[in-house]
């Protein structure tokens, strides 16, 4: 995620809506809403990947829209909009990681179960990574996009890139953020943060190591990129097939070695395929499915509906998102909390 773009800064785009500013200035709301329109999803997306949570974005987005309208008369053009924007949310994200812990994948909750018998107690509260559906995102919608410009923005929503960036400090966090991914320069970043080059240099130094040691080699973006959209509707074609059908053979030949299976905010997760079938074949197969192709965080997934004993239509029971490895499935990650399927979007049954 080092890329930089020899195009216009995104808020070049919006400058016609700048004409909104002088009445947001004097006061006027409906002039304030149209002005920072165009920012809202750059801004939540931005937020959602500080914070590690879709509802958490939205609280930061919230702060952020109250402290520009508030300090609206103040500012006075030294920066671009957009980039006002951005510091006033990352300075609302820095705040929210200061009274918050951080976002957690299972793996960093506890070690891996071996038995499947007990899956533990829900762990409730703001504990857990959450994913950001597909149509929330900036690309949602875009149109003839450039396909390298494309792939950065989806390998900066992923599962791995946004649980790597947990493992951050908050500041580091944040200059990792403006500097690669929003392709800020550093005497920018420096600006917008208050502090100085060398120290936004430093943090990026330590933030990038970090990284390196937490994502895997191949994007999730890029291995969806190599797979092909054919080859990859005959994997979670066959995906499907085998798990509707709750043919354990034909699904583990799908998977990798060193699969994973995770199902927050139940603590239990699986480690390897040995386990992983264990427990498909044990406690997911003990009742029918049905599932519905989604995506989040720019990956393939599936609302699953399950028909529990002596119910007549099949109820949403999870989102799982897949990563993929060489073809192959090398994790599932099943969200099971309601308030965040809500979000989706989703039927709660179907026939």
């Amino acid at each position: 995620m080092n890329r930089k773009s020899t195009k216009l800064p995104p808020e070049a785009l919006y400058s016609s809506d700048l004409q909104w500013l002088p009445q947001a200035r004097a006061g006027d709301a409906s002039a304030f809403d149209r002005l920072v329109a165009p920012y809202r999803r750059r801004l939540h997306t931005h937020c959602y990947r500080m914070l590690g949570s879709p509802h958490d974005a939205d609280d930061a987005l919230q702060e952020t829209l109250l402290a520009a309208w508030r300090s609206i008369g103040s500012f006075e053009g030294r920066s671009a909009f957009g980039t006002w924007l951005h510091q006033i949310s990352t300075h609302a994200c820095l705040r929210l990681i200061s009274r918050r812990s951080r976002r957690l994948m299972s793996p960093d909750h506890g070690p891996a179960f071996d038995t499947t018998a007990d899956l533990g107690q829900m762990v409730g509260g703001p504990v857990w990574l959450e994913p950001l559906p597909d149509d929330e995102a900036p690309w949602h919608g875009v149109a003839h996009e450039d396909p390298a410009e494309g792939l950065a923005r989806r390998e900066s929503v992923t599962l791995a890139f946004i649980a790597a960036l947990q493992h951050l400090p908050g500041t580091q966090r944040a200059v990792l953020l403006l500097r690669n991914v929003l392709e800020y320069s550093a005497a920018e970043t420096a600006d917008m943060l208050g502090t100085t080059v060398s120290s936004v240099n430093s943090a990026l130094q330590r933030a990038q190591k970090t990284m390196k040691s937490k994502l895997p080699a191949v994007s999730q973006a890029t291995e969806l990129r190599s797979l092909g959209e054919e080859d990859l509707d005959h994997l979670l074609g066959a995906f499907v097939t085998a798990w509707e059908s709750r043919n354990i053979d034909d699904l583990v030949r799908l998977f990798t070695e060193d699969v994973r299976f995770t199902m927050p905010p139940l603590p239990a997760w699986f480690d390897g395929l040995v386990f992983v079938q264990k427990f498909i074949a044990e406690r997911v197969f003990a009742t029918p499915w049905r599932l519905v192709p989604m995506w989040a965080n720019g990956q393939a997934g599936f609302a699953c509906y399950m028909l529990a004993e002596g119910d007549d239509v099949f109820r949403l029971g999870a989102i799982l998102l897949l990563n993929l490895r060489a073809g192959r499935i090398a994790g599932l990650h099943s969200f099971l909390d309601p308030v965040l399927h809500r979000r989706f979007g989703l039927a709660e049954a179907m026939d």
